[in-house]
């Protein structure tokens, strides 16, 4: 045991911002690997035609609820697992750690079956394009079928950050997005004697990098991550434990999937006018994970830092991260405005060979849109704190005021009386109120949960 406690010291004992740079460096590399290979498969897919640009673009709601039950799952295993080190629960680390990987499981289970019996379903809701339906659900299909990917790489991973070793996710999490991205071109357009599958292929390559990546993390678990133990033998789910996970993750599940259902319905609205102004609407989601997927990869070592010195009491190391987390997403978030503000036009045409009608609508959307970015950097933190802290609600409440509350709203209001270019202000709309909410929440929470904390004076 003293051993362990050695290995874990450094949450409570490194300097703030050394710690979180090393906690969160590898993490904020291998998501924009990630965000990479989310753009390379659309940018390797609209050279095939613009119907199968937009089919990748509206299956992608589902892709953002397997991604949100897959990380609000591992929010949940992560805080409670990083709290049960900090407090030298190591039996209740265990059965964090086992009652986790049964939760990963029986997710995928779930989205399979959706995946075989829904698929097309999902598709003719939106469109009756046949080009788009039958590229629409081969994709999403084989993304679904092949779930166990996404949810067991989620979860290897959050077993890893959670005792600080993100090292090891940067090479999981970058094999398999180097893997997804050298098969794409050979998939999709059937390179090498590999037979032409299209936008299939580029389903195939991207489970095939993700399960390979799950394969790599269970390994590093079993011979890196000592200090829990993940042998499945003789496991029984625990009722009680799987609660507690949920009872954190179940806020961010809904929160993330909250973006997925705005995603559907902003979807609809813009095909009301094209399906190229929904194809764009795809394009600025896969642009603008490179600008967000720093920032979740600063939450994600960030997390572990917050919940370690919470459970261990220690107000100023909290207080310290907190505020260098900010500073730090909001310098993320002032580059990629800067970016979207000066070259949409030359993302679209290089990236996405936009037609001059993509080029017509994207330029002003992506610069209308980007302004979001200015307000988004606190928003996006105080939610990971809030969820570090066991109040996961506060990120709920601020997600579905900005998601459903103000987006889909302003949008269909601005949709009906002022036209297409007035659409993309609601995102920015949005985003200024989240940021309101989210800075009244987070003085709230300083108040109730940190201020009480006896100050121990070690930084």
């Amino acid at each position: 045991m003293e051993h362990t406690e050695v290995k874990e010291n450094k949450m409570g004992v490194m300097p703030v911002p050394r710690l979180l740079i090393t906690m969160s460096l590898p993490m904020m590399i291998s998501m924009l690997v990630q965000a990479l290979y989310n753009i390379v498969d659309s940018m390797f897919v609209a050279k095939l035609s613009e119907g199968a640009l937009t089919a990748v673009s509206l299956a992608f709601p589902i892709q953002t609820l397997m991604i949100a039950v897959s990380v609000g799952t591992g929010v949940g295993i992560n805080a409670l697992l990083s709290r049960s080190l900090g407090e030298k629960n190591f039996e209740g680390a265990n059965s964090v750690a086992k009652n986790g990987i049964f939760l990963g499981l029986m997710s995928c289970l779930v989205f399979a079956l959706f995946g075989l019996f829904g698929a097309g379903f999902f598709f003719r809701m939106q469109t009756d394009d046949p080009e788009i339906v039958h590229y629409g659900t081969q994709y999403l299909t084989i993304i679904c079928v092949m779930s166990v990917g996404i949810f067991m790489q989620v979860t290897f991973e959050r077993l890893m950050q959670s005792t600080g070793k993100t090292i090891y996710n940067m090479i999981t999490q970058g094999t398999g997005a180097v893997i997804n991205i050298v098969l794409d071109p050979i998939l999709i357009f059937g390179l090498f004697g590999f037979p032409k599958m299209e936008v299939a292929g580029a389903a195939v390559a991207t489970v095939t990098g993700q399960i390979i990546a799950v394969i790599m993390s269970f390994y590093a678990n079993l011979t890196k991550n000592k200090e829990i133990n993940i042998n499945m033998r003789h496991f029984r789910p625990d009722g009680k434990t799987i609660a507690a996970i949920y009872k954190v993750g179940i806020p961010s599940i809904i929160m993330q999937a909250i973006g997925s259902v705005m995603t559907f319905f902003m979807n609809k609205i813009l095909l009301m006018f094209s399906s190229t102004a929904a194809a764009v609407f795809g394009i600025y989601f896969k642009l603008q994970s490179f600008v967000f997927m720093p920032v979740f990869g600063l939450n994600n070592g960030m997390v572990p830092i917050i919940a370690y010195n919470y459970g261990a009491k220690n107000r100023k190391r909290i207080i310290e991260t907190m505020k260098l987390s900010i500073v730090v997403a909001i310098g993320i978030m002032a580059v990629g405005f800067a970016i979207f503000q000066i070259a949409p036009e030359f993302m679209l045409r290089r990236l996405f060979d936009a037609s001059e009608n993509m080029v017509e609508i994207g330029v002003p959307a992506l610069r209308i849109i980007s302004l979001s970015f200015i307000f988004a950097g606190v928003g996006v933190v105080s939610g990971s704190v809030f969820q570090a802290l066991g109040n996961g609600v506060y990120s709920l409440i601020v997600s579905a005021a900005r998601q459903l509350i103000v987006i889909l709203p302003v949008a269909y209001l601005f949709a009906k009386f002022f036209g297409l270019g007035m659409v993309w202000w609601s995102i920015a709309i949005a985003e200024l109120v989240s940021l309101t909410l989210s800075s009244i929440l987070l003085v709230r929470i300083y108040r109730m949960k940190i201020k009480p904390i006896p100050d121990k004076g070690t930084a």
